[in-house]
Order: C-alpha cells, then sequence, then structure tokens
C-alpha cells in the first residue's frame, strides 16, 4: 500500500490555508516530490517522519518548490541524521544546492548528494519497491514531471481462494510462510496467487499543456496535475507556462487514469469549487488537494 500526503497545494505565493505545492510519498521510506517551505512542519503534521526522508525530487528550480530543502536539513541535523539524503534536480541543481549548503549556517552534518537529471527514457531512481522516471515538461525554466511505478506484486486470485475452499483466515500464514497445509493438502502461496501489474503515480510539477502528459501518465492509479487556472484564464493560464483544470481533466480522461488531483493553486481563487466542478464535468473522478489530504493506492 502506496500513502500519499498533500502536504501544500497552493502556486507561487502561500495562503492562508496552504503551504505552496508539495507531495509526501510513504512506501518503504518517505520520498517528496518539490519540497515547500515549513516542509519539516508539514512532515510531523501529517506523520511522515522527516527523519525517514530517502530522497527529494525538484521539478524545477524555483523556489517555491525547493525553499524547504534547506529548514528540513537543518532539522535533521538537529535530529542526528547521519544516512546520505539525495536531491534529484533539473540541470544547475547541483551547483546551486551545493552553494548554499557550503554557507557555515546552513551546512550539513551528513551526506547530501545532488543528481542532476540527465535523461528521460528510463527510470533514474529505482529501490527494491519502485522506479522513478523523469519526463521534460512545459515550463519556462527547465522543468520535469515524474512518475513513480511500483514494481509487479503478487495478490491472492479470490476465485481460487474459493473454488478450493480455502478459509480466509488461513490466507496471512500461506502468504508469509510460501505454504501451508490446508485440508490434508499442501497449498502454495504461488498456485494460489497472480503476479498484478505495479501500481502508478505521476506528478506533473509546474507545466502549461502539452501532449506528452497524458502519454507519460497512461493508465495511471493517481495523476497529480497542475491546475493553476480555470478555463475562463486560458490565455493567462499558456502566458505563465501553467494549466487549466479543465486540461488537466482532459489529460486523465485522455491517459485513462484512475483518479485526479487537482494542485498548485493560484491564490485569486478564494472558492476553488470552480476548478473542481469544471474538472469533474470531464472527468469525474476528481478531487482538490487539500492540505492533509491522503490518498491510499
Amino acid at each position: 500500500m502506496i500513502r500519499t500526503v498533500i502536504l501544500g497545494s497552493s502556486a507561487s505565493m502561500p495562503s492562508k490555508e496552504e503551504f505552496p505545492s508539495c507531495v509526501g510519498i510513504k512506501h518503504g521510506g518517505v520520498y517528496l516530490f518539490d519540497a515547500c517551505e515549513g516542509l519539516q512542519k508539514q512532515l510531523m503534521k501529517f506523520n511522515l517522519s522527516f527523519f525517514q526522508v530517502k530522497a527529494i525530487f525538484i521539478t524545477h528550480l524555483h523556489a517555491d518548490h525547493f525553499l524547504g530543502v534547506f529548514g528540513l536539513i537543518q532539522s535533521l541535523n538537529l535530529s542526528g541524521r547521519r544516512e546520505t539524503l539525495t536531491i534529484y534536480s533539473p540541470k544547475g541543481g547541483k551547483r546551486f544546492f551545493s552553494s548554499i549548503l557550503t554557507l557555515k549556517p546552513l551546512q550539513s552534518n551528513f551526506p547530501v548528494e545532488i543528481i542532476e537529471i540527465t535523461q528521460t527514457k528510463k527510470p533514474f531512481y529505482s529501490n527494491d519497491l519502485f522506479t522513478v522516471t523523469a519526463f521534460k515538461v512545459s515550463h519556462n525554466t527547465d522543468a520535469y514531471g515524474y512518475v513513480l511505478e511500483t514494481n509487479p506484486y503478487r495478490r491472492f486470485d479470490m476465485q481460487k481462494v474459493e473454488k478450493m475452499k480455502i478459509p480466509r483466515k488461513r490466507l496471512s500464514e500461506i502468504q508469509e510462510n510460501g505454504s501451508a497445509e490446508v485440508n490434508g493438502k499442501k497449498i502454495t502461496y504461488l498456485k494460489l496467487s497472480y503476479l498484478a501489474k505495479g501500481k502508478k503515480i505521476v506528478f506533473t510539477g509546474d507545466t502549461k499543456q502539452s501532449a506528452s502528459i497524458a502519454s507519460k501518465a497512461k493508465n495511471a492509479d493517481l495523476l497529480i496535475h497542475d491546475s493553476t487556472f480555470s478555463e475562463s484564464e486560458k490565455k493567462i493560464a499558456r502566458e505563465k507556462f501553467h494549466c487549466t483544470a479543465t486540461e488537466a481533466a482532459l489529460n486523465a480522461k485522455k491517459s485513462k487514469s484512475k483518479k485526479l488531483v487537482l494542485t498548485h493553486f493560484s491564490n485569486r481563487y478564494e472558492d476553488l469549487s470552480k476548478l473542481l466542478e469544471e474538472a469533474k464535468k470531464i472527468f469525474p473522478e476528481t478531487v482538490l488537494a487539500r492540505e492533509g489530504l491522503e490518498i491510499l493506492i
């Protein structure tokens, strides 16, 4: 089960209710997509241990998407961190972050590795549970979206379970041990299960409408999409290299995503219901990113 938590959903300026756009994912460790101001506070507030943060994936080098890195590092210093923290960034990030972290008040007491993304055709990050791939998006600076895909995993075939009359209370035993004797027969987990396709989460970061988004989000379980403006401000959205809620919904529909989360809202909207309504007309499985929203996949 992947736990996805919205840590902030505002555009460049924080609002009274929301921190700038940022997403935390708990799957093994904690992984961050962008790093909003007050990051460590948000992690604590929503029960994501900042000490367990393994990597941060920065979409682009606009301040609202990386300012939280420095406060997080200071909190990790005070907490005795020794494990390496890895920061992935577009070109220019290594020089930028390294320069700032050489300043004495901001130095880390543990290794911080900054890796610039140089290719998008295959995963640039992988562990035992999932991979992360980047894709170029259309913003007014070098910017990426990210695709997190979990490895295939085994699931019980419940039709076989019923047909073989396996008591459900025995399933955890079969899964943990690989097999168990049931009704005088040895039943293996392999025989009673199938290999299911992994889960897929897509985070666009800041971007204007682009044909590549729907392609990269194909069959996503969760699409977290820039929705800075209403369709009525489509011209402004294009000028500022952002998407409208309608464009996000069209991408979700075209990609056959299962769920759409609208995020990165302009502060001009005190009432976000307008954005939600226009998206749901096209893609009903749409929700607004609100601080603390939690989605389990």
